[in-house]
Parts: C-alpha cells; structure tokens; sequence
C-alpha cells in the first residue's frame, strides 16, 4: 500500500508540475486566437475560431474568426516591425552565441588539462563573474563604452570611420559575450575533465598537435556540453531586456524583448490584446523549437555533467 501511495503521489506532483508549465503556454496561444471584441464579451471560453462566431455577435462588415486571427498576427509581424525585431534578435543571439561558446571551449580546455601557476586562481576568477548581479554593471559599463568610443575614434577618424559601441549590435554582442563567460567556463570546465585522457594521448600519438587534438577529438566528444551551455545561453540571450534597453536606441536595431515591450504598452492603451498575444507567441516559439530538436542531447549533458562533472 505504501509503493501504490508514492507511486500516486509521484504522479500527482509531476501531473501538477506538467499543467503548471504548459496551461500558460496553451492559454497565451489560444488568446492570440481572439479579437479584442473576443476578450470583452468572451474571455475564458474556447475561441470563436473554432466553435464559430455566435449569430448574437456578428455585426456588418466584421471579420471571421480566421480573417481576425490572420489580423492579429499580420499587424504583430508587420505593423509593429516584429519581422525586423526577430532577424536582430537572430543576429545578435547568433553571434552571441558562436562567440561565448568559442572562447569559453577554448578557455576550459586549458584550464581542464593543462594545470599552471594561478590556473585555479583564474578559475575562481570567472567563478566570480557569477557572483556580480549584472544590473551593477550598466553604469560602469555606459561610461566605458563611452570612453572607448572616444579613445577609438581618435585611430579611426583618419580613415573616415568612427569607432561606436553604443546603439550598436556589435557593442551588444560584447556584452552579451562577456556576461556569458562564467557559466559557460564552469559548465564546460567539468565535461572536459570528464573525457578521458587517452584519447588525447592517442591523438598525440598519431601525430596531431594539440591544436588538432582540441578541434577533432576533443571538442567533438563534449558536443553535449557545449548543447547544454547554448541552450541555457540561447534562453537568456534570447529573452535578454535590460542591457538592449540601455544600450540599443534605434527602433531598426531593436531586439523582440524592446519590440514586445512597446508593443504590450500600445496594446494596453489600444486595448489590442490580440496582438499583444500574438508577439507573446512569436517570441516564444523559437525557444520552444530549438528545446524540442536539442532536449536529448540537454538530458544527456546534464547527466554526464552529474556524474562526472
């Protein structure tokens, strides 16, 4: 009776977490489904796009419910620019990301198989990048990127061009590289501990050099690792809001956080919920599409990273 009452209450508490994760998901797609009209006369119930306006409710020249949805989307991806606002979050998360998991491999491979004088006091070091809340950061870093804009132009102007960090996404992606440091260092420090040391001496022993050895026999076995640390970069990265808001100023350079803030403040005054809802699911799809083609390589390195790491 007892394995039958845990076996239940297993169930009953992974039932609970499993509505707990998805009914907010399903209930943001289903309000992306209604009109504004929708949401003031029927808010809770299933969308009229798929039981079908009520005969109560029609009105001359009003949409169907699938022209209305179309509506919803058409005026998130166009109207307010949510098309523009996607590539930069592409670009910038993209490169982000090539460019975290570069330095942060290389980085973690010497500190995991090549032992120096302060080797593990550089360690502690990115460690500590963990420790700084990133909002104490913004001050010092605006001043900086001020400092090195003017310092740079100086070089620079000759040539006609003027080195700029500020409203840039080359200035944004510094700073989502730098800020990315840390964790990726301390995930990807415990998986190359965890490969074991004769496939590197067979590839030495084969004649690779130890650039060869990192590239095509090392790099290559902690694939699930350097997953792990790009799907939880790429979830951060991607849903990033505080550094764009003080460093991107243009609208054309806009990330999808700044672009659904704007529009989440029209709607409310616009009382647009519909595409307000439909800027929710543009954002979160791509985070669901990319955990859905990587979560077994995710389990997989989280694992290893328990046992072994």
């Amino acid at each position: 009776m007892d394995g039958k009452l845990k076996k239940v209450l297993v169930y009953t508490m992974l039932l609970t977490w499993l509505l707990a994760v998805t009914l907010p998901l399903a209930w943001v797609f289903l309000n992306s489904l209604r009109t504004s009209r929708e949401f003031s006369e029927n808010p809770f119930g299933i969308p009229w796009v798929f039981t079908g306006i009520p005969e109560a409710q029609h009105s001359p020249g009003m949409l169907t419910a699938w022209e209305a949805v179309k509506q919803n989307y058409h005026n998130a991806w166009v109207e307010s620019n949510f098309s523009n606002f996607f590539f930069n979050s592409i670009y910038v998360t993209g490169f982000s990301l090539i460019g975290v998991l570069a330095v942060s491999a290389m980085a973690a491979y010497v500190l995991a198989r090549f032992p120096f004088r302060g080797s593990h006091f550089m360690y502690m070091y990115f460690l500590c990048g963990m420790m700084i809340p990133a909002q104490l950061l913004l001050v010092p870093l605006f001043f900086q990127f001020s400092w090195m804009s003017d310092f740079g132009s100086m070089f620079t102007a000759p040539f006609g061009y003027a080195l700029q960090l500020h409203d840039t996404h080359t200035g944004i992606i510094t700073i989502y590289i730098a800020l990315s440091l840390s964790f990726t260092i301390l995930v990807l420090t415990g998986f190359f501990k965890s490969l074991p040391e004769e496939l590197r001496e067979a590839g030495i022993i084969d004649g690779c050099g130890e650039y060869r050895v990192f590239w095509h026999v090392m790099l290559p076995l902690a694939r699930p690792g350097l997953v792990t640390a790009a799907i939880f970069n790429f979830i951060g990265l991607w849903n990033e809001y505080l550094f764009a808001l003080v460093f991107l100023n243009t609208p054309e350079k806009k990330t999808l956080p700044l672009g659904l803030a704007a529009v989440s403040m029209q709607a409310q005054y616009r009382t647009d919920f519909g595409l307000m809802f439909a800027g929710l699911v543009i954002v979160i799809v791509p985070t669901l599409i990319v955990y859905m083609f990587l979560q077994r390589q995710l389990t997989q390195g989280i694992t290893i990273g328990a046992l072994k790491g």
